[in-house]
Protein backbone atom coordinates (compact mmCIF):
# COMPACT_ATOMS: atom_id res chain seq x y z
CA UNK A 1 0.00 0.00 0.00
CA UNK A 2 2.88 2.35 0.79
CA UNK A 3 4.34 1.93 -2.74
CA UNK A 4 0.93 2.59 -4.29
CA UNK A 5 0.47 5.76 -2.25
CA UNK A 6 4.01 6.83 -3.05
CA UNK A 7 3.32 6.55 -6.77
CA UNK A 8 -0.03 8.35 -6.38
CA UNK A 9 1.32 11.43 -4.60
CA UNK A 10 4.92 11.77 -5.83
CA UNK A 11 4.42 11.93 -9.58
CA UNK A 12 3.35 15.60 -9.64
CA UNK A 13 6.56 17.19 -8.36
CA UNK A 14 8.78 15.85 -11.21
CA UNK A 15 6.02 16.76 -13.68
CA UNK A 16 5.91 20.38 -12.46
CA UNK A 17 9.72 20.59 -12.49
CA UNK A 18 9.74 19.41 -16.10
CA UNK A 19 7.31 22.23 -16.91
CA UNK A 20 9.94 24.76 -15.82
CA UNK A 21 8.64 25.56 -12.32
CA UNK A 22 11.11 26.48 -9.62
CA UNK A 23 11.86 23.94 -6.92
CA UNK A 24 9.89 25.71 -4.15
CA UNK A 25 6.94 26.62 -6.39
CA UNK A 26 6.74 23.08 -7.77
CA UNK A 27 6.91 21.73 -4.20
CA UNK A 28 4.03 23.90 -2.89
CA UNK A 29 1.94 23.38 -6.02
CA UNK A 30 2.33 19.61 -5.85
CA UNK A 31 1.51 19.75 -2.12
CA UNK A 32 -1.80 21.57 -2.79
CA UNK A 33 -2.70 19.14 -5.55
CA UNK A 34 -1.77 16.15 -3.37
CA UNK A 35 -3.94 17.42 -0.50
CA UNK A 36 -6.83 17.89 -2.92
CA UNK A 37 -6.31 14.40 -4.36
CA UNK A 38 -6.10 12.91 -0.84
CA UNK A 39 -9.35 14.58 0.23
CA UNK A 40 -11.11 13.55 -2.99
CA UNK A 41 -9.95 9.94 -2.59
CA UNK A 42 -10.94 9.94 1.08
CA UNK A 43 -14.39 11.24 0.12
CA UNK A 44 -14.74 8.56 -2.55
CA UNK A 45 -13.56 5.86 -0.13
CA UNK A 46 -16.10 7.07 2.41
CA UNK A 47 -18.98 6.85 -0.04
CA UNK A 48 -17.85 3.45 -1.25
CA UNK A 49 -17.46 2.17 2.32
CA UNK A 50 -20.83 3.66 3.28
CA UNK A 51 -22.52 1.94 0.33
CA UNK A 52 -20.93 -1.41 1.12
CA UNK A 53 -21.26 -1.29 4.91
CA UNK A 54 -24.57 0.52 5.33
CA UNK A 55 -26.67 -0.28 2.27
CA UNK A 56 -25.52 -3.81 1.52
CA UNK A 57 -25.34 -4.73 5.21
CA UNK A 58 -28.93 -3.57 5.72
CA UNK A 59 -30.06 -5.77 2.83
CA UNK A 60 -28.06 -8.68 4.22
CA UNK A 61 -29.48 -8.16 7.73
CA UNK A 62 -33.04 -8.39 6.44
CA UNK A 63 -32.35 -11.81 4.98
CA UNK A 64 -30.67 -13.33 8.01
CA UNK A 65 -32.52 -15.01 10.87
CA UNK A 66 -30.39 -13.53 13.63
CA UNK A 67 -31.45 -10.20 15.14
CA UNK A 68 -28.00 -9.09 16.28
CA UNK A 69 -27.10 -7.53 12.91
CA UNK A 70 -30.37 -5.55 13.06
CA UNK A 71 -29.32 -4.07 16.40
CA UNK A 72 -25.90 -3.21 14.92
CA UNK A 73 -27.64 -1.27 12.16
CA UNK A 74 -30.03 0.43 14.61
CA UNK A 75 -27.05 1.60 16.68
CA UNK A 76 -25.31 2.89 13.48
CA UNK A 77 -22.26 0.66 13.86
CA UNK A 78 -21.79 0.32 10.10
CA UNK A 79 -22.20 4.08 9.60
CA UNK A 80 -19.41 4.92 12.05
CA UNK A 81 -17.21 2.16 10.59
CA UNK A 82 -17.60 3.86 7.20
CA UNK A 83 -16.14 7.02 8.78
CA UNK A 84 -13.14 5.10 10.08
CA UNK A 85 -11.90 3.69 6.74
CA UNK A 86 -11.10 7.06 5.03
CA UNK A 87 -9.32 8.23 8.19
CA UNK A 88 -7.04 5.19 7.95
CA UNK A 89 -6.32 6.17 4.36
CA UNK A 90 -5.52 9.76 5.41
CA UNK A 91 -3.34 8.47 8.26
CA UNK A 92 -1.27 6.49 5.75
CA UNK A 93 -1.20 9.27 3.12
CA UNK A 94 -0.15 12.19 5.37
CA UNK A 95 3.46 11.00 5.95
CA UNK A 96 3.96 10.66 2.18
CA UNK A 97 2.36 13.99 1.24
CA UNK A 98 4.08 15.94 4.05
CA UNK A 99 7.36 14.06 3.89
CA UNK A 100 9.33 17.29 3.44
CA UNK A 101 7.35 19.14 6.13
CA UNK A 102 8.19 17.28 9.30
CA UNK A 103 6.42 19.66 11.67
CA UNK A 104 3.13 19.58 9.77
CA UNK A 105 3.46 15.87 9.20
CA UNK A 106 3.77 15.37 12.96
CA UNK A 107 0.83 17.71 13.75
CA UNK A 108 -1.58 16.28 11.17
CA UNK A 109 -0.51 12.73 12.04
CA UNK A 110 -1.39 13.34 15.68
CA UNK A 111 -4.76 14.93 14.83
CA UNK A 112 -5.73 12.06 12.52
CA UNK A 113 -4.51 9.54 15.11
CA UNK A 114 -6.75 11.13 17.78
CA UNK A 115 -9.75 10.99 15.41
CA UNK A 116 -9.09 7.33 14.70
CA UNK A 117 -8.98 6.51 18.43
CA UNK A 118 -12.22 8.43 19.09
CA UNK A 119 -14.08 6.87 16.16
CA UNK A 120 -12.82 3.40 17.16
CA UNK A 121 -14.11 3.91 20.71
CA UNK A 122 -17.45 5.08 19.34
CA UNK A 123 -17.70 2.01 17.10
CA UNK A 124 -16.94 -0.28 20.07
CA UNK A 125 -19.59 1.57 22.06
CA UNK A 126 -22.22 0.97 19.37
CA UNK A 127 -21.28 -2.74 19.25
CA UNK A 128 -21.74 -3.11 23.00
CA UNK A 129 -25.01 -1.13 22.85
CA UNK A 130 -26.21 -3.51 20.13
CA UNK A 131 -25.19 -6.47 22.29
CA UNK A 132 -27.03 -4.91 25.24
CA UNK A 133 -30.22 -4.43 23.22
CA UNK A 134 -29.94 -7.94 21.80
CA UNK A 135 -29.59 -9.55 25.24
CA UNK A 136 -32.28 -7.41 26.87
CA UNK A 137 -34.78 -8.67 24.32
CA UNK A 138 -34.04 -12.27 25.25
CA UNK A 139 -36.30 -13.54 28.08
CA UNK A 140 -33.43 -15.12 30.01
CA UNK A 141 -31.49 -11.82 30.11
CA UNK A 142 -34.29 -9.23 30.12
CA UNK A 143 -34.20 -8.79 33.92
CA UNK A 144 -30.39 -8.72 34.29
CA UNK A 145 -28.43 -5.45 34.90
CA UNK A 146 -26.72 -5.57 31.49
CA UNK A 147 -26.43 -1.76 31.37
CA UNK A 148 -24.08 -1.85 34.35
CA UNK A 149 -21.65 -4.25 32.69
CA UNK A 150 -21.67 -2.31 29.41
CA UNK A 151 -20.98 0.93 31.28
CA UNK A 152 -18.04 -0.59 33.17
CA UNK A 153 -16.51 -1.96 29.97
CA UNK A 154 -16.88 1.42 28.27
CA UNK A 155 -15.31 3.26 31.22
CA UNK A 156 -12.29 0.95 31.02
CA UNK A 157 -12.09 1.42 27.23
CA UNK A 158 -12.42 5.20 27.53
CA UNK A 159 -9.61 5.30 30.09
CA UNK A 160 -7.47 3.21 27.75
CA UNK A 161 -8.48 5.43 24.81
CA UNK A 162 -7.63 8.63 26.69
CA UNK A 163 -4.26 7.11 27.55
CA UNK A 164 -3.67 6.44 23.84
CA UNK A 165 -4.70 9.99 22.92
CA UNK A 166 -2.42 11.54 25.54
CA UNK A 167 0.50 9.34 24.47
CA UNK A 168 -0.17 10.26 20.81
CA UNK A 169 -0.38 14.01 21.40
CA UNK A 170 2.56 14.37 23.79
CA UNK A 171 4.68 11.53 22.48
CA UNK A 172 4.72 9.76 25.85
CA UNK A 173 5.56 6.09 25.81
CA UNK A 174 2.62 3.95 26.83
CA UNK A 175 4.61 2.25 29.60
CA UNK A 176 5.48 5.62 31.14
CA UNK A 177 1.87 6.74 30.83
CA UNK A 178 0.62 3.65 32.67
CA UNK A 179 3.17 4.35 35.42
CA UNK A 180 1.79 7.88 35.78
CA UNK A 181 -1.77 6.53 35.88
CA UNK A 182 -0.69 4.09 38.57
CA UNK A 183 0.51 6.92 40.77
CA UNK A 184 -2.79 8.72 40.20
CA UNK A 185 -4.87 5.63 40.97
CA UNK A 186 -5.91 6.98 44.37
CA UNK A 187 -7.38 10.09 42.73
CA UNK A 188 -9.03 7.96 40.05
CA UNK A 189 -10.59 5.71 42.70
CA UNK A 190 -11.86 8.79 44.56
CA UNK A 191 -13.39 10.25 41.41
CA UNK A 192 -14.99 6.96 40.34
CA UNK A 193 -15.96 5.85 43.86
CA UNK A 194 -19.69 5.59 43.11
CA UNK A 195 -18.95 3.92 39.79
CA UNK A 196 -16.74 1.28 41.40
CA UNK A 197 -19.22 0.67 44.22
CA UNK A 198 -22.01 0.50 41.67
CA UNK A 199 -20.13 -2.04 39.57
CA UNK A 200 -19.42 -4.28 42.57
CA UNK A 201 -23.06 -4.01 43.64
CA UNK A 202 -24.26 -4.76 40.10
CA UNK A 203 -22.19 -7.94 40.11
CA UNK A 204 -23.59 -8.91 43.51
CA UNK A 205 -27.15 -8.14 42.38
CA UNK A 206 -26.69 -10.25 39.24
CA UNK A 207 -24.95 -13.19 40.92
CA UNK A 208 -27.28 -13.33 43.95
CA UNK A 209 -30.36 -12.52 41.83
CA UNK A 210 -31.38 -9.87 44.36
CA UNK A 211 -33.25 -7.56 42.01
CA UNK A 212 -34.49 -7.88 38.45
CA UNK A 213 -36.03 -5.36 36.11
CA UNK A 214 -39.77 -5.58 36.67
CA UNK A 215 -39.50 -6.55 40.36
CA UNK A 216 -41.69 -4.73 42.87
CA UNK A 217 -39.45 -3.47 45.66
CA UNK A 218 -40.03 -1.37 48.76
CA UNK A 219 -37.20 0.70 50.26
CA UNK A 220 -38.45 3.10 52.93
CA UNK A 221 -35.12 4.89 53.27
CA UNK A 222 -35.42 6.26 49.73
CA UNK A 223 -39.22 6.39 49.58
CA UNK A 224 -39.32 3.69 46.90
CA UNK A 225 -42.41 1.53 46.51
CA UNK A 226 -42.92 0.31 42.96
CA UNK A 227 -41.48 -1.54 39.98
CA UNK A 228 -37.79 -1.51 38.99
CA UNK A 229 -37.57 -0.07 35.46
CA UNK A 230 -33.79 0.31 35.07
CA UNK A 231 -30.60 -0.99 36.67
CA UNK A 232 -27.39 0.70 35.57
CA UNK A 233 -23.92 1.23 36.94
CA UNK A 234 -24.68 3.94 39.50
CA UNK A 235 -28.44 4.02 39.97
CA UNK A 236 -31.56 1.87 40.12
CA UNK A 237 -34.75 3.56 38.91
CA UNK A 238 -38.06 2.62 40.52
CA UNK A 239 -41.42 3.72 39.16
CA UNK A 240 -43.62 4.14 42.22
CA UNK A 241 -47.31 3.35 42.13
CA UNK A 242 -48.10 7.08 42.00
CA UNK A 243 -46.01 7.19 38.78
CA UNK A 244 -43.18 9.16 40.39
CA UNK A 245 -39.62 7.95 39.78
CA UNK A 246 -37.28 7.20 42.68
CA UNK A 247 -33.55 6.88 42.01
CA UNK A 248 -31.59 4.62 44.37
CA UNK A 249 -27.77 4.26 44.37
CA UNK A 250 -26.95 0.78 43.11
CA UNK A 251 -24.60 0.08 46.01
CA UNK A 252 -27.48 0.77 48.44
CA UNK A 253 -29.08 -2.52 47.34
CA UNK A 254 -26.19 -4.44 48.88
CA UNK A 255 -25.57 -2.17 51.88
CA UNK A 256 -29.14 -1.36 53.01
CA UNK A 257 -32.22 -3.50 53.54
CA UNK A 258 -35.11 -3.51 51.11
CA UNK A 259 -38.16 -5.65 50.44
CA UNK A 260 -38.53 -7.53 47.16
CA UNK A 261 -42.06 -8.75 46.44
CA UNK A 262 -41.01 -11.14 43.66
CA UNK A 263 -41.51 -14.17 45.88
CA UNK A 264 -45.11 -13.16 46.47
CA UNK A 265 -45.68 -12.47 42.77
CA UNK A 266 -44.27 -15.86 41.84
CA UNK A 267 -46.27 -17.68 44.52
CA UNK A 268 -49.82 -18.96 44.27
CA UNK A 269 -51.31 -16.22 46.43
CA UNK A 270 -50.84 -12.87 48.13
CA UNK A 271 -51.11 -12.84 51.89
CA UNK A 272 -53.91 -11.08 53.76
CA UNK A 273 -52.95 -10.61 57.41
CA UNK A 274 -55.15 -8.22 59.35
CA UNK A 275 -57.11 -8.23 62.59
CA UNK A 276 -60.10 -6.65 64.26
CA UNK A 277 -60.30 -5.85 67.96
CA UNK A 278 -63.17 -7.55 69.79
CA UNK A 279 -64.39 -5.84 72.93
CA UNK A 280 -63.49 -8.27 75.73
CA UNK A 281 -66.59 -7.46 77.81
CA UNK A 282 -68.80 -8.75 74.98
CA UNK A 283 -67.34 -12.28 75.09
CA UNK A 284 -69.60 -14.78 76.94
CA UNK A 285 -70.86 -18.36 77.12
CA UNK A 286 -73.82 -19.33 74.93
CA UNK A 287 -77.00 -20.93 76.30
CA UNK A 288 -79.46 -23.15 74.45
CA UNK A 289 -81.60 -20.23 73.32
CA UNK A 290 -78.55 -18.52 71.87
CA UNK A 291 -77.51 -21.68 70.05
CA UNK A 292 -81.00 -22.26 68.65
CA UNK A 293 -80.99 -18.72 67.30
CA UNK A 294 -77.53 -19.10 65.77
CA UNK A 295 -78.46 -22.38 64.08
CA UNK A 296 -80.21 -20.17 61.55
CA UNK A 297 -76.74 -19.15 60.28
CA UNK A 298 -76.40 -21.76 57.54
CA UNK A 299 -72.59 -21.93 57.39
CA UNK A 300 -72.37 -23.20 60.99
CA UNK A 301 -75.70 -25.00 61.47
CA UNK A 302 -74.24 -28.51 61.21
CA UNK A 303 -71.24 -27.52 63.33
CA UNK A 304 -73.45 -26.22 66.15
CA UNK A 305 -75.60 -29.36 66.12
CA UNK A 306 -72.67 -31.77 66.24
CA UNK A 307 -70.73 -29.68 68.74
CA UNK A 308 -73.79 -29.22 70.96
CA UNK A 309 -74.48 -32.98 71.03
CA UNK A 310 -70.83 -33.67 71.86
CA UNK A 311 -70.79 -31.16 74.72
CA UNK A 312 -74.11 -32.38 76.18
CA UNK A 313 -72.90 -35.98 76.13
CA UNK A 314 -69.67 -34.99 77.89
CA UNK A 315 -71.48 -33.01 80.60
CA UNK A 316 -74.16 -35.71 81.16
CA UNK A 317 -71.59 -38.50 81.59
CA UNK A 318 -69.83 -36.50 84.28
CA UNK A 319 -72.92 -35.16 86.01
CA UNK A 320 -71.96 -31.54 85.42
CA UNK A 321 -74.18 -29.00 87.21
CA UNK A 322 -75.27 -26.68 84.41
CA UNK A 323 -77.11 -24.25 86.67
CA UNK A 324 -73.94 -22.20 86.24
CA UNK A 325 -72.72 -21.76 82.69
CA UNK A 326 -69.09 -21.87 83.79
CA UNK A 327 -69.35 -25.53 84.80
CA UNK A 328 -68.33 -28.20 82.30
CA UNK A 329 -67.82 -27.63 78.63
CA UNK A 330 -69.51 -24.75 76.79
CA UNK A 331 -69.43 -22.83 73.54
CA UNK A 332 -68.60 -19.13 73.52
CA UNK A 333 -69.81 -16.52 71.10
CA UNK A 334 -66.20 -15.66 70.14
CA UNK A 335 -65.29 -19.30 69.51
CA UNK A 336 -68.40 -19.79 67.39
CA UNK A 337 -67.66 -16.57 65.54
CA UNK A 338 -64.15 -17.83 64.73
CA UNK A 339 -65.67 -21.03 63.33
CA UNK A 340 -68.09 -18.98 61.26
CA UNK A 341 -65.27 -16.86 59.85
CA UNK A 342 -63.32 -20.00 58.87
CA UNK A 343 -66.36 -21.39 57.04
CA UNK A 344 -66.94 -18.04 55.37
CA UNK A 345 -63.31 -17.88 54.19
CA UNK A 346 -63.41 -21.46 52.91
CA UNK A 347 -66.45 -20.53 50.81
CA UNK A 348 -64.90 -17.32 49.46
CA UNK A 349 -63.94 -18.07 45.80
CA UNK A 350 -61.22 -15.40 45.58
CA UNK A 351 -58.99 -17.14 48.18
CA UNK A 352 -56.45 -19.87 47.50
CA UNK A 353 -57.73 -22.94 49.34
CA UNK A 354 -54.40 -24.76 48.97
CA UNK A 355 -52.68 -22.22 51.23
CA UNK A 356 -53.27 -21.31 54.89
CA UNK A 357 -56.77 -20.26 55.94
CA UNK A 358 -56.55 -19.25 59.59
CA UNK A 359 -58.69 -17.18 61.93
CA UNK A 360 -56.85 -16.95 65.23
CA UNK A 361 -56.98 -15.09 68.52
CA UNK A 362 -53.89 -13.03 69.41
CA UNK A 363 -52.62 -11.83 72.77
CA UNK A 364 -55.21 -9.66 74.49
CA UNK A 365 -54.46 -5.94 74.72
CA UNK A 366 -55.84 -2.94 76.60
CA UNK A 367 -57.98 -2.30 73.51
CA UNK A 368 -59.56 -5.73 73.37
CA UNK A 369 -58.94 -9.18 71.92
CA UNK A 370 -57.36 -9.15 68.44
CA UNK A 371 -59.02 -11.61 66.05
CA UNK A 372 -56.65 -12.08 63.13
CA UNK A 373 -57.45 -13.41 59.67
CA UNK A 374 -54.52 -15.03 57.86
CA UNK A 375 -55.32 -16.11 54.28
CA UNK A 376 -53.99 -15.77 50.72
CA UNK A 377 -55.73 -14.05 47.84
CA UNK A 378 -55.57 -15.89 44.50
CA UNK A 379 -55.54 -12.56 42.66
CA UNK A 380 -52.23 -10.80 43.36
CA UNK A 381 -52.95 -7.59 41.46
CA UNK A 382 -52.91 -4.66 43.85
CA UNK A 383 -56.35 -3.18 43.16
CA UNK A 384 -58.12 -6.56 43.12
CA UNK A 385 -56.23 -7.64 46.23
CA UNK A 386 -57.43 -4.56 48.10
CA UNK A 387 -61.02 -5.18 46.99
CA UNK A 388 -60.91 -8.80 48.18
CA UNK A 389 -59.45 -7.82 51.56
CA UNK A 390 -61.99 -5.02 52.02
CA UNK A 391 -64.90 -7.32 51.15
CA UNK A 392 -63.75 -9.88 53.73
CA UNK A 393 -63.46 -7.35 56.54
CA UNK A 394 -66.67 -5.59 55.55
CA UNK A 395 -68.40 -8.91 56.11
CA UNK A 396 -66.50 -9.63 59.34
CA UNK A 397 -67.41 -6.29 60.91
CA UNK A 398 -71.03 -6.61 59.80
CA UNK A 399 -71.25 -10.16 61.24
CA UNK A 400 -70.06 -9.57 64.81
CA UNK A 401 -73.49 -8.31 65.93
CA UNK A 402 -75.12 -11.66 65.05
CA UNK A 403 -72.88 -13.30 67.68
CA UNK A 404 -73.58 -10.64 70.31
CA UNK A 405 -70.00 -9.37 70.02
CA UNK A 406 -68.73 -5.79 69.74
CA UNK A 407 -65.77 -4.26 67.94
CA UNK A 408 -63.63 -2.07 70.17
CA UNK A 409 -63.76 1.67 69.51
CA UNK A 410 -62.42 4.58 71.52
CA UNK A 411 -65.25 6.41 73.26
CA UNK A 412 -66.32 9.54 71.42
CA UNK A 413 -65.74 11.60 74.57
CA UNK A 414 -62.06 10.66 74.56
CA UNK A 415 -61.80 11.59 70.90
CA UNK A 416 -63.36 15.03 71.58
CA UNK A 417 -61.06 15.52 74.58
CA UNK A 418 -58.02 14.78 72.41
CA UNK A 419 -59.12 17.40 69.95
Amino acid sequence: MHKLLDKTFNFLYPLFRDCGMSRSFASYTSLMFNIAIMLALAYAIYYLARFVLVTLTAVFAQRTKTKFDDYLINNKTTKYTAYLIPFFFIYKAVPIILEKYEYWELMFGKIVGVYIVLISLWIIRTIFNALRDYLKNKPEYSDKPIDSFVQVIMIVLWIFGIALIVSTIFGIKRGELLTILGTLSAIIILIFRDTILGFVSSVQVAINDMVRIGDWITMDKFGADGDVIEINLTTVKVRNFDNTITTIPTYALSSDSFQNWRGMQNSEGRRIKRHVLIKSSSIRFLNDDDLNQMKKIQLITSYIESRQAEIEKYNDLRGIDKSLAINGRNMTNLGLFRKYIIQYLVNTPSLNKDMHIICRQLQSTAHGVPLEIYVFSSDKRWANYEYIMSDIFDHVMASVGYFDLEIFELPSSIGNFDK
